[in-house]
């Protein structure tokens, strides 16, 4: 009987460890070594659909900065298996409208006990995830190109810098973002708050991996709009497969640096 309860003693301390464990954030990346140089601009386009047209004038005005490449960098918590919330940072690097790198490290305690890393470049996908596990083939293609065009709500001027991508009109608080996948394209349907004028979120069809028959609803969701890097953006991104219910991701940039040099670090662990 002694026995048993020193094992229930111990279980218990265990998860109460493990708990604590995951309520402590780890402390962010080291800022980025390079610094964003003087932007270009372009002017606002014409005949934009109206909620797209008074979106973009309350985040830029009549002036649309070009972004070539962008460094995003932040903390978070993702949820892959079973509901557990575990706290995360990350780095994402992009040759902006080409490629990506996404780096994310789990921790406990604040320590790291498991990292990840995704490119997506050349229009082919490699993820790379904690425990050895990988996957890639055309299903995966599909989701990173949809991920490239979707972190672009950070990067929203990308949405009218880029000639490849269109906006088409649905209604005053809806619109059509239609992106490049390789000679194809692919949609989103961008919903804007009707009362703020801010974009809201963006929904696509995106396979969940390579062994998936069909597509799911993929839901992109921002909020919490603050300065970083010298333009107002939705530092939080919230990521919701449909059939799920309710985020597995929340993550909360605290860095962006605009027009660096990228192309080392992105091939990284590849």
């Amino acid at each position: 009987m002694k026995i048993i309860l020193i094992i229930l003693i111990i279980f218990i301390v265990l998860i109460i460890l493990g708990w604590l464990g995951l309520r402590v954030q780890p402390r962010p990346f080291a800022a980025f070594p390079q610094q964003t140089p003087p932007l270009e601009t372009i002017a606002l386009p014409d005949g934009l659909p109206a909620p797209v047209e008074r979106y973009y004038r309350l985040v830029c005005g009549d002036e649309i900065p070009v972004i070539t490449s962008a460094v995003l960098s932040g903390r978070a918590t993702m949820s892959p298996v079973g509901g557990l919330k575990i706290p995360a940072r990350f780095r994402f690097i992009h040759d902006v409208g080409q490629g990506y790198r996404h780096y994310f490290e789990m921790t406990w305690f604040g320590l790291k006990f498991g990292a990840g890393n995704e490119h997506y470049l050349d229009g082919k996908s490699l993820l790379t995830l904690p425990m050895g596990l990988s996957d890639e083939g055309p299903q995966i293609d599909q989701a990173a190109n949809l991920s490239l065009w979707a972190e672009y709500m950070w990067l929203p001027a990308v949405f009218l810098t880029d000639p490849r991508v269109r906006w088409e009109p649905v209604d005053d608080e809806t619109a059509l973002l239609v992106v490049p996948f390789g000679d194809e394209e692919q949609t989103f349907v961008a919903r804007f708050d009707p009362d703020t004028g801010q974009l809201r979120s963006l929904e696509s069809m995106r396979y969940k991996d390579s062994k998936s028959a069909a597509k799911t609803l993929w839901l992109n969701e921002s909020s919490n709009w603050q300065d970083i890097g010298g333009y107002q953006i939705p530092v939080t991104g919230a990521v919701t497969w449909f059939d799920m219910g309710k985020p597995w991701a929340v993550f909360t940039v605290e860095e962006v640096v605009y027009n660096v040099d990228v192309q080392d670090v992105i091939h990284e662990g590849r």
